[in-house]
């Protein structure tokens, strides 16, 4: 169990604190990244990007008992229809071979380095295929496939996976049509694990108790995979016809969802709620799924996620 190092506002000053904060009661901590597109287009040496960013956060990780898994989205995080931002900007994508070269060899430099013990190498595929022009996706399917097989001859013992929108699979947002997720395993033959990503009060759901128990399992339930929650949530806010006790009932919910799935990790990408004015426009619908709020004070929820984290534990 664990979030990001994603501060409310941004600001590296408060990186340490909010990891202070959320190590006891955490055993895990989640580095995301985004590939640093200019610096590499540009002809950085991946191995000193690594050392630059990513690196600390891990280690800063350890140093407090927590285990480290890794998120890297090559795509745009925000608005899944597109290539990532920095590449959109330098009128690139992953659609060019040029590019996939310079993901596989960032990934060789992560895994080297960082050395988490899971990795997600694309996140929420199958939204991608709903909403991204074919060249996007086709695009990002090589670039993982081929970083997959760096990672793997870097680490042979790291778990690899991807990442899907549980709420597309189910047919709870268009383009999913309740597909499920056998393109993704065909397109990604590398998966050693699943990882899921879940906004049910962006997917139709008014009540947290309307969620399935077996909403994340009969994802794999003909052909099981360890599943790990990577990013999700409920918000908060008023404005998105949340509550803070509604968000408190959602970790409740999660808690016997994941207990249905048997699942090995839970991750929300942020512990503190995030100031709308210090971050892009696009994180509003998120903004308000912290635990704590921005001034680090606890929320209703952070009881019910205590009392999931003070449970015994089993497996890897």
């Amino acid at each position: 169990m664990g979030f990001s190092a994603v501060p409310p506002r941004v600001d590296p000053a408060l990186v340490p604190r909010v990891v202070d904060l959320f190590a006891r009661r955490a055993d895990a901590g989640l580095v995301l990244q985004d590939p640093p597109w200019a610096e590499l287009l540009a002809g950085r040496d991946p191995e000193a990007l690594v050392r630059a960013n990513p690196l600390g956060i891990a280690d800063y990780f350890r140093g407090k008992g927590l285990r480290v898994v890794a998120s890297i989205d090559p795509a745009d995080g925000l608005d899944r229809s597109r290539d990532s931002p920095a590449l959109v900007a330098a009128g690139r994508s992953l659609a060019e071979p040029e590019v996939r070269e310079l993901y596989r060899r960032y990934v060789g430099a992560f895994v080297a380095l960082v050395r988490p013990e899971a990795l997600a190498l694309a996140s929420e595929t199958n939204l991608i295929r709903a909403v991204a022009p074919a060249s996007v996706y086709g695009g990002l399917v090589a670039a993982a496939n081929v970083a997959a097989a760096e990672a793997r001859q870097r680490d042979p013992a790291l778990r690899l996976m991807i990442t899907v929108q549980v709420d597309v699979a189910s047919g709870r947002l268009p383009g999913g049509a309740g597909a499920g997720i056998a393109r993704d395993r065909a397109d990604f033959p590398f998966l050693q694990a699943l990882g899921l990503s879940s906004y049910p009060y962006l997917a139709g759901f008014n009540d947290p108790e309307d969620l399935p128990l077996d909403y994340y399992s009969r994802l794999v339930a003909e052909a099981p995979l360890p599943l790990y929650v990577i990013e999700g949530g409920w918000t908060s806010s008023g404005a998105l016809g949340g509550s803070p006790d509604e968000q408190r009932r959602y970790i409740e919910r999660h808690a016997r969802m994941l207990d249905a799935a048997q699942a090995l990790a839970w991750f929300q990408i942020t512990f503190t709620d995030l100031d709308p004015a210090a971050w892009p426009a696009g994180v509003g619908p998120f903004a308000s799924l912290g635990l704590v709020d921005v001034s680090l004070q606890p929320k209703p929820a952070l009881a019910p996620w205590d009392a999931a984290f003070a449970r015994p534990r089993e497996g890897p």
